[in-house]
């Protein structure tokens, strides 16, 4: 299936991992994702203390629920990573899992690190937004 999604770069801003800017074409049906978490079946928290195995879990999370809706990670025209933490350091960690798991379908991102996320022990959050053909149903 070819995704319905379009990455923009542009040569007139600084070298990124990822891309600067999405499309859909015209009659695409948008998905909302809620924030992808790092809990187990049992809803537990992963890894409590684990930059990098929360931010795998998330991706797990985020792959299931995008199937769910009929899609995959190529058709996700965005992302948000929320990193519970002021390091760089942590932020970085947890970016290199996710960046690592969209391959070369390297989609506009927004990386951001914050005070505190919902669930105990919890460290990392993805949210996204996805386009698939509104066809492929």
């Amino acid at each position: 299936m070819t995704s319905a999604v379009r990455l923009i770069r542009s040569e007139v801003l600084a070298d990124a991992p990822y891309a600067y800017a999405a499309t859909a074409p015209a009659g695409s049906r948008l998905i909302f994702l809620a924030g992808a978490c790092p809990l187990e079946d049992d809803g537990s928290t992963t890894a409590p203390g684990d930059y990098a195995a929360q931010a795998a879990r998330c991706v797990e999370t985020l792959t299931a629920a995008l199937h769910a809706s009929g899609a995959n990670l190529d058709d996700v025209i965005s992302t948000r990573v929320l990193v519970a933490s002021s390091h760089q350091a942590d932020l970085v960690t947890a970016w290199d899992v996710i960046h690592a798991s969209f391959g070369s379908h390297d989609v506009p991102s927004t990386l951001l690190g914050v005070t505190v996320l919902g669930y105990d022990d919890q460290l990392v959050e993805i949210e996204a937004i996805a386009a698939v053909k509104d066809d492929e149903r």
